[in-house]
Order: structure tokens, then C-alpha cells, then sequence
């Protein structure tokens, strides 16, 4: 991990959660306030149902919330979207766009992720900008140049004067139990930091970058721990209080 960069754990519930998960978020803010104060920021991305709830209940033991997507417009006939004004109104301090899965069911492309990550700036919103590569394009040699090409595109330049994150997620790892090996992910980050310097200069040195693919309590450690790692995106370990302090802890 660079130690420069306050490291960022953010929990991304997706499709899951009603009200009753908000015991397990009271249990995280308890574990949160009587252990040891935490070395990273804890972000909680839940269904937009929930969004205000997550940021009033965790706002008293420093849980920040944030949206899992939002509209490129800031308002309009979009029957079914949020604006990212309308989270920063509920209470969102992030938002995620470009995730695999938007990218995958949705269709959406690289230019639709740059503009919602650029209404996000505008709404005061800092936005995680999702890049990874598929198992196919791995295998064929492609995951350099597919993550550069989607930083390119999915990257406003706003980034050069506003906090952006990047989380990278190996497509072929979410949600399969899979991990790239510590190697693969340390040359990964490495390429993503080399990218974001040669366009941003001294503020690609301190942009985010978290590690979002099967981040679990057993790999949380030795995986946060690889250069250029500033943190992470978590999937299904977010939803219980007891394995996301764990993956926080190992900061």
C-alpha cells in the first residue's frame, strides 16, 4: 500500500439490503467505535432505497455513504435514474460508476462512465471510476491494454483538480471466489499509477486506486499490502459487519 494515500475500504451491497440490514451496518459502527480507531476511510454503498438511512445511521461512528450509480444528467425525463445531486441530497459523499456489472447488463461505454463520473464532480460527489478486464481478454493478452484504454475513456479530466478513485476489478474475479496472484495485482496497480502520472503529473501520484475482485477476510491483508494498493472495493464481505471490519482492519 502507499503509505502517502489514507487508504479507502468501500462496501458495495449492490442488489441487496432492506431495512434489516441496517443492524448489521449498527454492528459494523459499534465494532468501528470501541475497537481501534481505523486507518481507513469505511465507505457503504447500498441500494439507493437505503441510501439516506446508511448515511444518517453511520454518520455518528464515521461511516460515509455513497451511491452505486448515477445519471450523467443532473435532472430530466429519466424514469427509474438518479441524479448525483439527488444522492449528495440523501446524504451520498461517493458514487461508484462503471462498475463491470453497469458495464455488462447495461452496455454502458466508457464515454456514459466519464460523463456520470463528471456529474458526479459536479454534485460535489467523489466518484470510484470501475476499470477491468474480462477472463477472455486476459487470457489473450489483453488486460494492459483494455484497462488503459478504459482509463482513457472512462477518466474526466476534471480529475486533475478533483478527488477521483480508481478501483480496478478483474471481471473474472468478482463474485467467483478467484483472485489474480499478488503479482498480477501489484503490475496492474503499477500500470494504472504509471497511467494516471503520465496524464495528471504529481495528482496522478495521490489518486486512489483500490483492488475490487473477491476481497475477502482471509486475502485482505497480503492483497492490501501490494504497492499501489490504496485500498478496496468489497463485494459480498460488505454485507456482514463482522467480515468488513476484518478486511478494514487489515489495513
Amino acid at each position: 500500500m502507499t503509505t502517502t494515500i489514507s487508504p479507502l475500504i468501500a462496501g458495495n451491497w449492490k442488489m441487496n439490503g432492506t431495512r434489516g440490514a441496517l443492524d448489521e451496518l449498527q454492528a459494523l459502527a459499534d465494532m468501528l467505535t470501541t475497537g481501534e480507531a481505523p486507518r481507513a476511510i469505511v465507505v457503504v454503498c447500498p441500494p439507493a432505497t437505503m441510501l439516506a438511512a446508511v448515511a444518517r445511521q453511520g454518520a455518528t461512528s464515521g461511516i460515509q455513504a455513497g451511491g452505486q450509480d448515477c445519471h450523467a444528467a443532473a435532472s430530466g425525463a429519466h424514469t427509474g435514474d438518479i441524479a448525483a445531486g439527488m444522492l449528495a441530497d440523501a446524504g451520498a459523499q461517493y458514487v461508484i460508476v462503471g462498475h463491470s456489472e453497469r458495464r455488462a447488463d447495461h452496455g454502458e461505454t466508457d464515454d456514459q462512465v466519464r460523463a456520470k463520473a463528471e456529474a458526479a464532480i459536479g454534485a460535489g460527489l467523489k466518484p470510484i471510476i470501475c476499470v477491468g478486464e474480462t477472463e477472455a481478454q486476459r487470457d489473450s493478452g489483453q488486460a494492459d491494454s483494455v484497462v488503459a484504454s478504459q482509463l482513457a475513456g472512462s477518466v474526466p479530466d476534471a480529475a486533475g483538480q478533483h478527488e477521483v478513485i480508481v478501483a480496478y476489478e478483474p471481471v473474472w474475479a468478482i463474485g467467483t471466489g478467484r483472485t489474480p496472484t499478488n503479482d498480477d495485482i501489484a503490475s496492474m496497480h503499477a500500470s494504472i499509477r504509471r497511467q494516471l502520472v503520465d496524464r495528471f503529473g504529481d495528482k496522478g501520484q495521490v489518486i486512489r486506486i483500490l483492488y475490487g475482485g473477491s476481497l475477502k477476510p482471509q486475502n485482505a491483508r497480503e492483497i492490501l499490502a501490494v504497492e499501489h494498493v490504496n485500498g478496496g472495493l468489497v463485494g459480498g464481505a460488505s454485507l456482514l459487519a463482522k467480515d468488513f471490519y476484518t478486511i478494514i482492519s487489515a489495513v
